[in-house]
């Protein structure tokens, strides 16, 4: 696993999203409604919707696809769907705002 710098929380509007590539993987950021960071793969399991397009609320994202609700937190679609995206560490340093990611 490896920790990275990625940029400032500051550069991710509140219940907005930034997408960044690692590898052959392209990950969403999103910042919520409270200023927590949190990263998942940008891809729903359904259809593959970029999810760094859904809207957000709470701790959740809609795919904009076909409406699909993923936690944030865990990677789980929201029942009646089943299916998990990938979830990465995320960590914002509280004095400078610096967003570490671990992949």
């Amino acid at each position: 696993m490896t920790k990275m710098h990625i940029g400032n929380v500051s550069e991710i509007d509140r219940k907005g999203s930034r997408t960044l590539r690692v590898n052959d993987m392209e990950i969403a950021l999103f910042r919520l409604s409270d200023g927590e960071v949190l990263a998942v793969e940008n891809k729903c399991p359904h259809k593959g919707g970029t999810l760094s397009e859904g809207m957000v609320c709470g701790d959740k994202v809609h795919c904009p696809l076909h409406d699909w609700r993923i936690d944030l937190h865990t990677g789980k679609v929201q029942e009646p769907d089943t299916g998990c995206v990938p979830t990465f560490e995320v960590e914002v340093d509280p004095a400078t705002g610096a967003i570490y990611l671990t992949v």
